[in-house]
Formats: structure tokens, C-alpha cells, sequence
């Protein structure tokens, strides 16, 4: 990955292949607009040259309205619209007077030059392209009235990651002691089955294989190859069965585990109650259940420019909420910088407050 402001001249094989993939995306789930409007803090010109350009490709009409000519522009595609012709604009001029009224799709690029700005993306945006890396391009969002999860969230999740795996553990790996800490909170009992639900490079799985013990299971789950060519490049998969799988369908029986490990795994998910669910489903009566950051939630909102959110996933009250749906009881929530410990049951579970920074949730299963 390059970072660069513009994608480069010579792109490799595998990065034009990467655009080609996300720009035929996003034409199919315009298909039925008439008018879209790309915006964001930079690049939304030449982001809409590449997205008309795919279109026409497909045989789409479409007529580009342009920050360096705008009245032209739009002079030209009332003369020349059809039943079929769609708009397609950039900018924030754009954006604030849409032809016609409104528009029908916005399409948001997150760019380092947003850190500082607030929300990861504006309302109004059905489309979110994550732009942080011009070479290499992720859908990071579509409002399901265009396309369905299905379509994009598997192979956008494993073009985010593969490229990230080789260096993950060079930004991240100081944080092994902590998910050590992490594990040992959870109290998982000897010789029983546990599993990494979104293992990545395997941080956690050497603190799950020494809590369960020789006659325990240790799974790790990852929907990504690349992660898991990591974990057993650095020997962290020994004694653990490494499972290529997608965490919304697990290729596990119902209640074969007595706990699960998910660290960083929720607000990667389109939705959290149904990955929630999940996790319930292959969890045994009584299982236990950590949803783990290693940084916390301040630290994860700042690191991608925007603040802390009460609608968030891991938020007090969504997460109590959805917890309470899918089996899993939320007993206390204390934030930052203690972890929470939350479980399912009569008596609850003492807060640990050594893990200074982060946020653990622990929960048990109905």
C-alpha cells in the first residue's frame, strides 16, 4: 500500500484488479439511480472519472457534472437525459444542489485528510469507500436498498485485511500482554472448547491454549487466508485448528463451544445483532463470551478521525440491547479505562480493573 494522495501511474496487477472489482460494485449498485453525487474531503473528481468511466463500460448513459464547468454541465444533461441517463456529480457544491431536487445515491470517500472532522461518514451517504490507500480502494458501507450485505461485505473484508497481514503484528503485535490479561479475566475453564472468532494473526489464541490446558480445544476463525498464513507464520497456531470462515456463519454445531473469544470483531460486522446470534448458537448453556479491544473505543475512534458515538455497537446502550436479544446477559457496563464485565445469570461477575485502556466485555449465555 502506497497512501499516496493519487493512486499510482503503473498500478500492479493485483491493485488494478482491486479497483476493477469496487468500481463494478458500485456501477451495479447504482443501477436504478439517476443521479449520484461522490464526495468527501479529497479526491471525489477523479473517484467520479473512474466511476463513469466503468460505467460507460457497461453500456450505462451517464453524464458527468463537473466542478470546472457545473452550468454546462448541467445545461448539458437536461438537453441530452433520458429514461436510463444518470447524473453523476462530485463535490460538496454538487452535493448542496442536486439537479432535479436530490439526490439519489451518495457515495462518501474517507480520507486521511477527514481525520478531525468527526463522524465516520455523513448520513446521508448510502456508499462509504474507504480511500485511505488511493491503490487499493474498500467499500466499507452500502445501504442495503442497493445492494445486500451478501454481495459486498465478504469480499470487501478480505480485501481489507489481506493486504494488512503481513504487517499487522509490526503495528499492533506490542499488544500480546493484553490480550494475555484479557484471557485470564475470563476465568475459561480447563479442557473445554474455546474459540478466536476473528483470530487474525493468532494474538490471542497462546493465552486461550494455556487456559484451556492440553485436553482443551482452541479454535481460530478468521475470514481472511492471509491472516491466518500470519498466525501460523509466527507459531502462535500451535496446538489450535486454524478454521478459513466467515463469523455470521460459523461451520460449527450448535453449542460446541464453552467460550468464545472476539476481539475487534463487532463493529467489522454489517450487523451486530445477527453476528451476536451467532456466537450464541455455537456457544453452550453457560458459555462465556469476551468482546475484546485492545486499545478500547476511544482509542479506535480516534485512530480513524472521529469521536465516540453513543449508537455504536460496543456503546452501553446498544450493547445492552443487543445482548439481551441473542441470549447473552449484560450484568454491568463501567467503560473506560476499567473493562466491563458483563455475564448471564443470578450473581454477577466481579469487574476486573487490570487491563487499564481497553474495553472487555465478558458474558455469559442464558
Amino acid at each position: 500500500m502506497t497512501g499516496s494522495g493519487s493512486p499510482s501511474p503503473r498500478p500492479t496487477s493485483a491493485q488494478q484488479r482491486r479497483w476493477d472489482e469496487l468500481l463494478t460494485l458500485l456501477a451495479d449498485s447504482v443501477a436504478t439511480a439517476g443521479t449520484v453525487v461522490v464526495d468527501g474531503y479529497c479526491h471525489s473528481d477523479w473517484f467520479a472519472d473512474r466511476l463513469h468511466a466503468t460505467l460507460h463500460s457497461t453500456g450505462r448513459h451517464a453524464i458527468r457534472l463537473t466542478r470546472r464547468s457545473p452550468l454546462h454541465d448541467e445545461d448539458r444533461w437536461y438537453a441530452h437525459r433520458g429514461p436510463a441517463t444518470l447524473a453523476l456529480a462530485d463535490g460538496a457544491g454538487w452535493r448542496a444542489r442536486p439537479p432535479g431536487g436530490r439526490w439519489d445515491v451518495v457515495i462518501w470517500l474517507r480520507t486521511p485528510a477527514a481525520h478531525g472532522h468527526g463522524g465516520a461518514y455523513p448520513d446521508d451517504a448510502q456508499i462509504v469507500v474507504d480511500l485511505h490507500d488511493p491503490d487499493w480502494p474498500i467499500v466499507r458501507h452500502i445501504d442495503p436498498a442497493l445492494a445486500a450485505h451478501d454481495r459486498w461485505y465478504l469480499p470487501e473484508t478480505r480485501a481489507f485485511f489481506a493486504v494488512r497481514a503481513a504487517t499487522w503484528d509490526i503495528k499492533f503485535g506490542d499488544d500480546m500482554p493484553t490480550y494475555a490479561a484479557a484471557v485470564a479475566a475470563a476465568n475459561i475453564p480447563v479442557g473445554t472448547a474455546v474459540a478466536d472468532i476473528g483470530c487474525g494473526t493468532g494474538r490471542a489464541l497462546p493465552a486461550l491454549r494455556a487456559a484451556v490446558g492440553p485436553e482443551g480445544t482452541v479454535i481460530g476463525v478468521d475470514v481472511t487466508t492471509e491472516m491466518l498464513t500470519a498466525a501460523r507464520d509466527l507459531g502462535r497456531s500451535v496446538g489450535a485448528h486454524l478454521v478459513l470462515a466467515d463469523a455470521r456463519h460459523l461451520p460449527l454445531a450448535d453449542g460446541t463451544l464453552n467460550a468464545v473469544f472476539a476481539a475487534g470483531l463487532l463493529h467489522h460486522l454489517p450487523d451486530t445483532r445477527a453476528g451476536l446470534a451467532e456466537l450464541a448458537r455455537v456457544t453452550g448453556a453457560g458459555g462465556r463470551l469476551v468482546l475484546f479491544h485492545p486499545s478500547g473505543r476511544a482509542a479506535l475512534a480516534a485512530r480513524h478521525g472521529r469521536t465516540l458515538a453513543p449508537d455504536e455497537p460496543m456503546a452501553e446502550g446498544p450493547l445492552r440491547q443487543s445482548t439481551a436479544v441473542t441470549g447473552w446477559r449484560l450484568d454491568s457496563y463501567e467503560g473506560l479505562p476499567n473493562p466491563t464485565r458483563v455475564q448471564s445469570g443470578s450473581a454477577p461477575m466481579p469487574s476486573k480493573a487490570g487491563i487499564a485502556g481497553n474495553c472487555a466485555v465478558y458474558c455469559r449465555l442464558a
